[in-house]
């Protein structure tokens, strides 16, 4: 989770593809001129050496354009191939943008 935050800091589209399940990778990953303000990890389901599937809850804040907004997700991911990778959103805790207070 933390290694593609940095991704999105950064601008990796490279990484993000990387580690992400093939079933679910989108062909690309469309990177704007947000600027990545914080990221908390508020929840971990599984996800230790022993499990293949895990689910990380985070919030993370973002400023795009002046507008500072907060997404939050529950992201699943599983190991494939010997790492972990993200699969997608649990249902029902889509990854929205919530203006910031």
């Amino acid at each position: 989770m933390r290694s593609r935050y940095t991704a999105y800091v950064r601008h990796d589209e490279r990484h993000l593809l990387a580690s992400w399940h093939p079933s679910t990778r989108p062909d690309a990953v469309e990177m704007g001129a947000e600027r990545w303000l914080g990221l908390d990890v508020v929840d971990v389901v599984a996800g230790g050496p022993e499990d293949d599937e895990g689910v990380v809850a985070f919030e993370a804040r973002v400023d795009e354009l002046g507008q500072v907004a907060t997404i939050r997700e529950r992201s699943r991911f599983t190991r494939h191939r010997g790492r972990w990778v993200y699969v997608d959103a649990e249902p029902g805790s889509a990854a929205g943008r919530h203006q910031a207070s």
